[in-house]
C-alpha cells in the first residue's frame, strides 16, 4: 500500500473537537498566548499542573513566579518547584507574535537524578572511608580518621568512644571532631556516661544490632564529650562499631538543632560506615597486640650485650634477613666463668619468627645446661639430647648448626676449645696478617639423635683474633650473576684488619658484605670476634 505525505502547505481539516481531544490527550501542559502575552488556550494537563493560570491570564504577571520571570525576561525555558512538583517549561514561537509554552512534570526524573547523585555521593564517601581507615594501623589514627570523615558529611559533631584497651582502664577515652573546632579534642569519659546515654551501654557491649537515634537529647548527659558551644543537640545517632569478636566501641553522631533528623538511608549509611570503622579499629588493636608481642619477642631474642671477660676483647655483629622485627635464626652468646668464658654461635634452619622460636629454645637450653657442664664437646651432646626431648621436636624437624667453645686464660694468651655441629669453620686472624680456617666438623645439632660432633683446639697469642660467623656472610649474593661473597673474600677482609680491634673487624666485614650485596636481600648474619688481650 502506498501512502502519500500531505504537503505542509495543505490546509488541515477544521475539526475543533478533534484538536481539543488531541491537546487534552497530551502528557504535558500546553498553553498559548496572543500578541499581548495573555493566555488564549489551555489543555487539560495545563489546568492540572498550573491551576492558577486561566484563559486571559497575563503570563508576565501570573502567580507562577518562575514562569512569570521567564516571560518577563523573554526567556525560552524555566524550572520551578510548584505545588510539590518539579516543572520544566519550554517556549516555542508560533505564527506572528504568539507563543506556545510546553510544560512537563519532571518530578520523577528529577528524583531519580537526585537519588543517583546521592548514591554516588554515598559510594564515594564509603570508598574514601575504606581507603583512609584501611591505611591506619594505630588505634588513635583510626579514631581520628573515623570522626574526621563523619563531619560534616554525616553529622555536625562526631564522638568516637572505643572500649577500653584493657579491663584495668577505669575510664573510656573519647575523641571528638566538630565543625566548629579547628582540631580534634580528646578526653576521658566518666563511668556514668554509659548509664545516662540510652543504648550506649548496649552499643559498647555488642548488644545493639545497628544505629539507634536518640532524639531530644539532654545536654547534661553528654556535656563531657560535646563542644561547649553546642547549646542543645538535636538528634544523636548511637552507632555500634562491631569487630570480629564483638563490639570495639561506639560512634556518636550529633546533629545540631535545626538540621534534619537522620533518614533511613542516612542511618543505613551510618551503619556501614561504623562497621568499617569498627573493622579498622579491631585491626589496629590486633596490630597493636602483635606489635607488643613482637617487641617482647625481639627483646628476648636479640643478641645480648656482650659481657666483660678478663684477658679477651669481644665484639658481635647481627643482621636479620630483611625482617622488620629484627629477629631471625642466627645468634651468639657469651657466658663468663671464673677461668674465662663459654661462647656459642649458631644458625637455626629457616628464618623469621619460626626460626627465632627455635633460637630461643637453643639459647635457653644453653643457659641451663652450662650450669652443669662447661666442656664444649660434652655440652653440645647434652644440647642435642635436650632438643630431641622437646615435645614437638619430631613434628618441627628443626635443627641448628653450632660452634660451642670455651676460653681459658693462660700467661701466654688464651686457649680455645671448640666443639662443632656442622658449622662453617671460624677464622684465626694472627697479628702478622694471616687468616686461616680452623676446621671443626660435626653434624648439625638437633638433626639426628645419634649425631657425631667434633672438637678442636687453638691458641690465641696476644693480639690474635678468632672470628666465628654464620653462612649469611659467605653466601651473600651480589647483583651480578648471583655470585656469593665467598670464603676467600672473607679471609681477605679479615687479614686486612689484622691488629685492629674486634669491633673494627666486625664493622669491616659488614661493610664489605653490604657493598657486595648492593641492596640485594640477604640471609641472617651473625658474627662473634674474640681477641686475646695485648699486655699493657
Amino acid at each position: 500500500m502506498t501512502t502519500t505525505r500531505q504537503p505542509s502547505d495543505t490546509p488541515l481539516p477544521a475539526d475543533a473537537p478533534l484538536a481539543r481531544e488531541l491537546l487534552d490527550g497530551l502528557g504535558e501542559a500546553v498553553l498559548t498566548t496572543d500578541e499581548t502575552g495573555r493566555v488564549t488556550l489551555l489543555n487539560t494537563m495545563a489546568a492540572e499542573l498550573l491551576p492558577e493560570v486561566t484563559i486571559g491570564t497575563e503570563l508576565a504577571r501570573c502567580t507562577v513566579a518562575a514562569l512569570a520571570r521567564a516571560v518577563a525576561a523573554d526567556a525560552d525555558r524555566f524550572d520551578a518547584d510548584h505545588h510539590g512538583r518539579r516543572l520544566r517549561g519550554l517556549r516555542r514561537q508560533l505564527a506572528g507574535p504568539r507563543f506556545a509554552w510546553y510544560v512537563r512534570d519532571v518530578t520523577e526524573e528529577h528524583d531519580r537524578t537526585d537519588a543517583l547523585r546521592a548514591e554516588r555521593s554515598r559510594t564515594a564517601f564509603l570508598a574514601e572511608a575504606g581507603s583512609r581507615l584501611g591505611t591506619s594501623l594505630h588505634r588513635d589514627q583510626v579514631l581520628l580518621a573515623a570522626t574526621a570523615l563523619a563531619v560534616p558529611y554525616l553529622a555536625d559533631v562526631a564522638v568516637a568512644l572505643p572500649r577500653p584497651a584493657t579491663s584495668a582502664e577505669p575510664y573510656a577515652r573519647w575523641i571528638r571532631q566538630s565543625d566548629g573546632e579547628p582540631a580534634p579534642v580528646s578526653g576521658l569519659a566518666p563511668a556514668t556516661l554509659t548509664r545516662t546515654v540510652p543504648v550506649l551501654a548496649e552499643a559498647l557491649a555488642g548488644d545493639l544490632a545497628g544505629p539507634v537515634p536518640w532524639r531530644n537529647a539532654e545536654l547534661t548527659d553528654l556535656a563531657t564529650t560535646l563542644p561547649p558551644d553546642l547549646d542543645c543537640p538535636g538528634t544523636v545517632l548511637v552507632c555500634p562499631m562491631p569487630g570480629a569478636d564483638g563490639s570495639v566501641g561506639a560512634l556518636l553522631l550529633v546533629r545540631r538543632a535545626g538540621r534534619p533528623d537522620f533518614g533511613e538511608r542516612e542511618i543505613e549509611l551510618a551503619r556501614e560506615f561504623a562497621a568499617r570503622a569498627g573493622a579498622a579499629l579491631a585491626t589496629a588493636d590486633l596490630h597493636g597486640e602483635q606489635a607488643h608481642l613482637a617487641r617482647v619477642l625481639q627483646t628476648s631474642l636479640l643478641p645480648p650485650d656482650l659481657p666483660t671477660v678478663p684477658g679477651v676483647t669481644l665484639a658481635g655483629g647481627y643482621r636479620a634477613a630483611g625482617d622488620t622485627l629484627r629477629i631471625g635464626g642466627d645468634f651468639y652468646e657469651v657466658f663468663p666463668h671464673p677461668r674465662g668464658a663459654l661462647f656459642a654461635l649458631g644458625d637455626v634452619c629457616g628464618r623469621g619468627v619460626s626460626a627465632a622460636v627455635l633460637t630461643g629454645r637453643v639459647r635457653q637450653s644453653l643457659q641451663t645446661l652450662r650450669l652443669v657442664e662447661q666442656r664444649p664437646l660434652e655440652l653440645i651432646h647434652l644440647l642435642n639430647r635436650a632438643l630431641f626431648d622437646a615435645p614437638d621436636a619430631a613434628r618441627r624437624s628443626q635443627f641448628t648448626t653450632l660452634l660451642l667453645g670455651s676460653l681459658d686464660r693462660s700467661p701466654a694468651g688464651v686457649d680455645v676449645r671448640i666443639a662443632g655441629g656442622g658449622h662453617p669453620a671460624p677464622l684465626l686472624v694472627t697479628r702478622d696478617g694471616t687468616a686461616t680456617p680452623v676446621p671443626v666438623g660435626g653434624t648439625a645439632v638437633g638433626a639426628l639423635t645419634a649425631a657425631r660432633f667434633a672438637e678442636t683446639r687453638v691458641h690465641l697469642d696476644p693480639g690474635d683474633l678468632l672470628l666465628a660467623y654464620t653462612d649469611g656472610v659467605t653466601e651473600a649474593r651480589g647483583p651480578r650473576d648471583a655470585e656469593m661473597f665467598g670464603e676467600a673474600r672473607l679471609r681477605a677482609v679479615a687479614a686486612s684488619a689484622a691488629g685492629q680491634s674486634p669491633a673494627a673487624l666486625i664493622d669491616g666485614v659488614l661493610q664489605a658484605v653490604d657493598d657486595w650485596l648492593d641492596g640485594q636481600a640477604h640471609d641472617d648474619i651473625a658474627m662473634l670476634a674474640i681477641r686475646a688481650s695485648v699486655p699493657a
